[in-house]
């Protein structure tokens, strides 16, 4: 499944993005890792909402991102609602998700469009007067339309643009065209090979969220009742993203983060894969009631999030009831495993700005590649994969947010938040459960839904879950979040996807003179060797655990020596990031 049009597995899999969006060549291939492991790439195009990519140099085709031309329900309106921040005083903006395109107002320049400013998201909307903005073309042709605001957009305000669209895309019909072109792979050859062995699906983030929802809709089954997959890999989906895909003027590139999209309907109960009861509605279900084949079969299914989603995007709800009081466990055709102190994506800036501290460093890629292939066994050969190992309250590896902050050591430079992004129940009338029709632009706010967050340890790294390697043979404190700096204006939200990183001292002395509670790479590591043998005793337990692959043990090595040589030799007066690299 493409993310925002953007082929994303070879990046993360195979260690190489294409060119362009396009593999045409070996190198396109990075490792070979998907290739070597007997497996064949689709990718199809399923959402119309990408944004047009301007050229990234003079002479350099722009990326060719994968968009799906939906059929349009024409004559139909309705209303729509944009929020957006900036990042610098602006006096023009775009309105539309994140790098994509939003539905335009029926009216050119409609009159009736209302703007309103609020500084945090529950504070009351002030609203700006209409004489004192105007819609604007897009910069880019095809691209997203624009406003214009006398006396400019600040940084430190969250802006919301609501007015009468029409002509709303069946943005569900690019879910049932993934159905039907893989019932069609499912049984018919690829160019000079037989049919396939297997068919299994992956989506990283966003797509694993269009995989969720095409099983909350039963659009995993095609029109003769068979399963068009029997497993499928949702890497970071977070609460899981049974909303947001198939309702009338979706826009899928929107989902909710602490600053923005709080309104945007991302994530609704059920979110766990077993039966559980809503308190609140008094509903019971599940993710799956829909998604049998007419045998009454379940494809296999592996959720993966890194502890990033469970601070930013819900991911405690897809095993916890939704009031957050008790575990429910997975189907039994479900693995769930927690990635701790991982982030969305494995981290690359080696800038601290516009964050309070540096991003994590911890390589969760590495543990995709051993599920992936786990799964192609579980499907075909019914090898079952490694128990599902995420952080649960029954055996205290999961707990609140106040439990969190008072529990992590102090005195070493990182704050947690005081809260991380709660689900919110979305009211928008009585048709939108049964049609995706919303009748209340914006929605209506019942209570929250209860998320809770990893423990941490007395290091601050999480607990339970998929113990990585950097956490078993740890440098510093990986956490799931990092807090947007002060500068940015928004200093009490977290970043949507990163996490962060702060490296324990190098010796005794350092750490006394830095009042670090946590104890010094001198202290845990009497020699580098020392440290060699940790991380190769670390590796050797993930490879057992079928959580590391054998052919990944020495990649793993090189790089977390390589960062424990950067953290010795580094200038501990310098505060840049750039040591969490190698140049």
């Amino acid at each position: 499944m493409n993310n925002r049009g953007n082929i994303a597995i070879l990046g993360q899999v195979n260690g190489r993005s294409p060119a362009h969006n396009d593999p045409t060549t070996a190198a396109d291939a990075g490792d070979g890792f998907r290739m070597r492991h007997g497996f064949s790439l689709l990718f199809s195009a399923w959402t119309w909402d990408v944004a047009p990519s301007a050229p990234p140099a003079a002479g350099m085709p722009a990326p060719r991102p994968l968009v799906f031309a939906p059929p349009v329900a024409k004559g139909v309106k309705g209303r729509v609602q944009n929020e957006f921040t900036v990042n610098t005083p602006t006096d023009m903006a775009t309105y539309a998700g994140m790098r994509g395109l939003t539905y335009e107002p029926a009216v050119a320049n409609d009159p009736h469009a209302r703007l309103t400013a609020r500084a945090r998201p529950d504070d009351q909307r002030r609203p700006i007067a209409r004489s004192a903005w105007r819609f604007v073309e897009p910069d880019l042709k095809g691209g997203p339309g624009r406003v214009q605001l006398e006396g400019g957009f600040q940084p430190d305000t969250i802006y919301e643009l609501t007015y009468v669209a029409k002509d709303p895309y069946v943005t569900g019909a690019g879910l049932a065209g993934i159905r039907d072109l893989l019932s069609w792979f499912r049984d018919h050859p690829f160019e000079n090979a037989a049919a396939p062995r297997n068919v299994l699906m992956f989506g990283i983030s966003q797509s694993g969220r269009v995989i969720a929802r095409m099983l909350h809709d039963g659009l995993n089954v095609d029109e003769g009742g068979k399963l068009v997959f029997s497993g499928a890999y949702l890497q970071v989906p977070g609460a899981g993203g049974s909303a947001g895909f198939n309702s009338r003027f979706a826009q899928p590139t929107r989902h909710p983060s602490m600053m923005e999209e709080h309104d945007y309907p991302a994530d609704a109960f059920p979110f766990t894969s077993a039966p559980a009861r809503d308190p609140v509605s008094g509903l019971t279900a599940s993710t799956l009631d829909k998604a049998r084949d007419k045998q009454g079969r379940l494809p296999k299914l592996i959720y993966a999030n890194t502890s990033t989603e469970f601070w930013n995007r819900g991911a405690s709800l897809i095993a916890t009831t939704p009031d957050g009081e008790r575990d429910v466990a997975p189907a039994d055709n479900v693995r769930i495993y927690g990635f701790m102190g991982a982030q969305h994506y494995v981290g690359r800036s080696a800038r601290r700005a516009p964050f309070t501290a540096c991003v994590s460093t911890s390589d969760h890629y590495l543990p995709m590649r051993a599920l992936i292939v786990a799964l192609d066994e579980w499907t075909v050969n019914g090898k079952p994969p490694p128990a599902s190992a995420y952080p649960q309250l029954a055996d205290g590896t999961l707990t609140t947010v106040a439990d969190y902050r008072a529990i992590f050591p102090k005195g070493f430079g990182l704050t947690p938040p005081a809260q991380n992004l709660r689900e919110p129940r979305l009211n928008f009338g009585r048709r939108f459960a049964t049609q995706g029709i919303a009748d209340s632009v914006p929605p209506g706010h019942g209570d929250d839904y209860e998320t809770r967050v990893p423990a941490p340890d007395a290091d601050g790294n999480d607990k339970g879950g998929v113990r990585l390697v950097e956490l078993q043979a740890p440098l510093g404190t990986h956490t799931g979040w990092n807090l947007r700096a002060s500068d940015t204006r928004f200093a009490w939200a977290t970043s949507r996807f990163d996490g962060s990183f702060v490296p324990f001292a190098r010796t005794e002395a350092e750490r006394v003179a830095a009042g670090d509670p946590r104890p010094s790479l001198e202290q845990r590591y009497a020699t580098r060797d020392a440290y060699v043998a940790a991380v190769r005793a670390a590796a050797g337990r993930q490879v057992a655990a079928g959580l590391l692959l054998a052919e990944d043990v020495e990649r793993t090595l090189k790089q977390n020596v390589g960062l424990y040589d950067r953290i010795l030799a580094r200038d501990i007066a310098d505060q840049s990031c750039g040591y969490l690299y190698a140049q």
